[in-house]
């Protein structure tokens, strides 16, 4: 898929697409990388389809709601669900184990800096939600590192709009 045809999605969807193509990425799911959307959300925005600040919002509130998907997943379910993959591949207890006991340790600060980690950015939620994290730290801490990731892509595309553009053409 091409850059414009995904331009041409945001016209036709809005932030609707943008909202839903970052909620996908900080699931993990299949979908359009964040490094790839955010700044053609910030190009958009650019371009006038859009203001800056409601692009960055949409973004940071899709990344926001993904996060606290998976830290529910973790919270009501992870345990189980560590157990049975712990059972199957004993092995990664050790790794695993460790990330937890980072998360305890670390708390809102270790998920601020998490979410500015790409990879890490959207697994730390599952071991936050599996280690009972404080849900008010957590989503303070989440947001605020979601909004510095978000501010740097979607304002590297908007920034860098006419660049992007004239090197399009």
């Amino acid at each position: 898929m091409t850059m414009d045809m995904i331009m041409q999605y945001f016209a036709r969807y809005g932030g609707i697409a943008i909202f839903v193509i970052v909620l996908l990425e900080y699931m993990n799911l299949p979908g359009f990388p964040a490094g790839v959307i955010m700044p053609l959300a910030g190009l958009w925005a650019a371009k006038g389809n859009i203001h800056f600040i409601p692009a960055l919002i949409i973004t940071v509130a899709a990344g926001l709601t993904g996060s606290l998907i998976l830290y529910f997943l973790g919270y009501k379910g992870g345990e189980l669900f560590l157990q049975k993959y712990l059972n199957k591949f004993p092995r990664q207890r050790p790794m695993i184990e460790e990330k937890l006991e980072w998360v305890r340790q670390k708390g809102s600060v270790g998920i601020f800096v998490s979410k500015l980690i790409p990879m890490i950015r959207t697994l730390v939620s599952i071991p936050a939600g599996v280690s009972k994290m404080d849900l008010v730290k957590y989503t303070v801490s989440s947001t605020l590192g979601i909004l510095v990731w978000n501010l740097f892509f979607v304002g590297a595309g908007y920034f860098l709009g006419d660049a992007i553009l004239g090197y399009l053409a």
